[in-house]
């Protein structure tokens, strides 16, 4: 699956550094880039690829209000400031120009990773997809992924897992999970989801073991949990 992906612009290489290889831990797809120059170079080259920027402001030699002012000139690529500047003159200012968000250093990793997604959002990029750990839904295809693998699935299959996805680390009944992918109250054996869950765990993997039995109840969709 074609992941997305982002432009990361510092000229703090230990930063720079941090950033990407967090990002590519959380399924993205990053070029760097330590200049303003080497910056508009990367993006003029791959524009029609780079889904997001998150550029830092104090560069060694142009800008980035310059490479922000030379991108809208040829782009509306969803752009994320990262600056120790943190006057509201400076984020009014950097809103003015044309960014989409502005966050102030220091900041942290779990912090960046949720503005880029609520701006990937706002930008119809992510609306569409589910993910957690190495597993992926594109509901507009109904496709599941693992990692960059397809995996075949029936349609109860794959809305099952769906369901557990959209209430992960929830401890769900079979009868709630029956009565929701079934959508009405379903009258037969409720070990009809167990035999639907054992068919999800072998197409996942023992690598995927995100589906856990919470005996006497259910299931709990989560990581690295011991089974209850």
């Amino acid at each position: 699956m074609k992941k997305i992906k982002i432009l990361v612009v510092d000229d703090e290489i230990k930063l720079l550094q941090t950033v990407t290889e967090f990002l590519t831990l959380q399924n993205f797809s990053v070029m760097q880039a330590s200049s303003g120059s080497e910056a508009l170079k990367i993006f003029t080259e791959n524009k029609k690829e780079i889904e997001l920027i998150l550029l830092d402001l104090m560069l060694p030699d142009i800008s980035g209000y310059s490479v922000l002012r030379e991108i809208r000139k040829i782009s509306d690529v969803p752009v994320i400031i990262l600056s120790a500047r943190s006057e509201v003159t400076d984020q009014m200012n950097g809103f003015e120009k044309g960014a989409d968000d502005y966050i102030t250093k220091p900041f942290s990793l779990g912090l960046v990773k949720l503005h880029i997604e609520a701006v990937l959002k706002r930008a119809g990029k992510m609306k569409n997809i589910l993910d957690y750990g190495k597993i992926r839904i594109e509901k507009g295809r109904q496709l599941v992924y693992r990692e960059d693998e397809i995996l075949e699935m029936t349609r109860r299959e794959y809305e099952l897992l769906l369901y557990f996805m959209e209430h992960k680390e929830t401890v769900l009944s079979r009868e709630t999970i029956l009565n929701a992918v079934w959508e009405y109250d379903y009258a037969g054996d409720v070990r009809t989801v167990d035999t639907l869950v054992k068919q999800i765990r072998k197409k996942l993997g023992d690598d995927c073991n995100y589906i856990h039995t919470v005996y006497g109840v259910g299931y709990l969709f989560e990581d690295k949990v011991d089974e209850r």
